[in-house]
C-alpha cells in the first residue's frame, strides 16, 4: 500500500519558523546578544533588580520609583500561601519531583483564585502578580516538607531573591549571596520563543486561563532538554568528582560514545550566550569564597576540553549549577529556580498572546498510508 505524503515540507522542532511578533524580548543567536524590552541583559544583570525587571518585562518600560513600590507592595501581599495549598504540599509524597510538584501547586492556585475564568487584562494582570509571588514560596515550602520542616514564612522586609533563599534555609542570606541570586533571576526572566514560553501561548491562545497556561510551562520547563540541564550538569560534576576522574578525560568518553554533554551548545545561539559570562563570574567567586573551588575549576576544565574537541560554548545552564550548589541549594531545585524566574515572562507572553489571539494551529505533514479497506475481526 502507497504512503501518502502531504504538500509542504515539515522543518524538524519548528526551527527557525517565526509564529509571533514580539516587543518582549530580542535574542541575536549570531551576535550572542539578549535585550529586554530595548535594555541588553549585562545592563540589566549590572544595575536592575528582579522586581524591576519584571516589571519592564509586563509593562514594557522601567518603573518610575512609585510604580515600582506598588509593584513591591502587591507581590509581598501575595507571597503568603492559603492553609489549604500548604495542607496540600504537606500531603505530597517527600520523594516528589520538585517541579511535578510545582506544576500540581500553580493549577491548585486556579482553583482559589478570585479572578480563576476571568481573561481580562486587569484580573490577568493581578493573576501573574499573585503567580509570580507565590512561586518562590511553594518550592521553598515542599523543601522544607519534604526534609520535616515546617515551612517558613515570608518577610516583608526582603527582597524577591532573598526572601527565596530566606524561605528555602531559615536563615537570612548574606547579602552577597542574595543579589547573586537576584542576578540569576534577572538572566532567567525571559528569553523569546523558547519551548514552554511557546507552550504557555498555545494554552492561552485557547482563551484557557493565565493558570493553566502557566501549568502547560511549567510541565514544558521540567524537561532535562529545556529547563533541567543546569541539573544535569551539576550531576556530572559530582560523577566526576566522586569517581575521582579527570573532568578532560571524562567529557572525552562521553563525545566518544555519542553523548550529550549538558551545558553546551543552543539552538539560537551561534557564540556564547550572553549570560554565560556572567554566571562564570559568579561560579568563580561564589565556590572560593565556600570553600569549594573545585567545580569551578572542574568546570573550566571542561569548558576547555569542549571548545578543543567540539569548538561549542556553554549556555545559561552550565555554570548555574556550580553556582546554584555554592549556594547550598539543593540540585533538584535548580530548575523551580528558572522557573521562578520565567514566570515573569511566560506571565508577560501570555498577556500579550490575550491581546491578538488567534489560534495556534499548525499543520502535520502525514506521511502514513492510505485507501486501506476496513477487514472484519474474524478475518484478520
Amino acid at each position: 500500500m502507497a504512503e501518502v505524503v502531504a504538500a509542504g515540507k515539515p522543518i524538524a522542532g519548528l526551527q527557525g519558523v517565526v509564529v509571533a511578533d514580539s516587543e518582549i524580548s530580542y535574542v541575536d543567536g549570531q551576535a550572542g546578544r539578549l535585550v529586554y524590552r530595548g535594555y541588553s541583559i549585562e545592563d540589566l544583570a549590572a544595575n536592575s533588580t528582579f522586581e524591576e525587571t519584571a516589571k519592564l518585562l509586563l509593562d514594557g518600560a522601567l518603573p518610575n520609583r512609585s510604580e515600582l513600590d506598588q509593584f513591591n507592595a502587591e507581590l509581598i501581599r501575595a507571597r503568603r500561601l492559603d492553609s489549604e495549598i500548604i495542607g496540600l504540599i504537606r500531603a505530597y509524597p517527600k520523594n516528589a519531583q520538585p517541579m511535578a510538584v510545582l506544576r500540581t501547586a500553580v493549577s491548585t492556585l486556579g482553583l482559589f483564585d478570585p479572578d480563576t475564568e476571568d481573561i481580562g487584562p486587569e484580573a490577568t494582570r493581578r493573576k501573574a502578580a499573585r503567580l509570580m509571588a507565590k512561586f518562590p514560596t511553594i518550592v521553598a515550602a515542599f523543601e522544607r516538607h519534604r526534609n520535616g520542616h515546617d515551612p517558613v514564612s515570608p518577610r516583608e522586609d526582603l527582597t524577591h531573591a532573598a526572601n527565596f533563599l530566606y524561605m528555602l534555609t531559615g536563615t537570612e542570606p548574606d547579602p552577597e549571596d542574595a543579589r547573586v541570586m537576584d542576578v540569576c533571576l534577572i538572566l532567567h526572566a525571559e528569553h523569546g520563543m523558547n519551548a514552554s514560553t511557546f507552550s504557555a501561548r498555545v494554552t492561552a491562545a485557547t482563551l484557557s486561563d493565565i493558570h493553566s497556561a502557566i501549568t502547560s510551562a511549567v510541565g514544558t520547563l521540567k524537561g532535562p532538554l529545556h529547563g533541567g540541564a543546569n541539573q544535569e550538569v551539576m550531576k556530572m560534576l559530582l560523577d566526576i568528582d566522586q569517581r575521582g576522574l579527570e573532568p578532560a578525560d571524562f567529557v572525552r568518553a562521553m563525545l566518544g560514545r555519542k553523548e550529550r554533554v549538558m551545558g553546551f551548545g543552543h539552538r539560537v545561539y551561534k557564540t556564547m550566550d550572553p549570560r554565560a559570562p556572567i554566571l562564570r563570574g559568579f561560579s568563580r567567586d561564589l565556590t572560593a569564597r565556600a570553600g569549594q573551588p573545585k567545580w569551578f575549576t572542574m568546570s573550566e576544565q571542561i569548558l576547555e576540553t569542549m571548545a578543543a574537541e567540539k569548538g561549542i560554548d556553554p549556555n545559561v545552564d552550565f555554570f548555574s549549577a556550580s553556582t546554584y550548589h555554592a549556594l547550598g541549594i539543593p540540585t533538584d531545585v535548580f530548575t523551580p529556580i528558572f522557573a521562578i524566574s520565567r514566570i515573569s515572562g511566560w506571565a508577560t507572553h501570555v498577556e500579550a498572546q490575550y491581546r491578538h489571539n488567534r489560534l495556534i494551529r499548525p499543520r502535520a505533514n502525514y506521511v502514513g498510508l492510505s485507501d486501506l479497506i476496513y477487514t472484519p475481526i474474524e478475518k484478520r
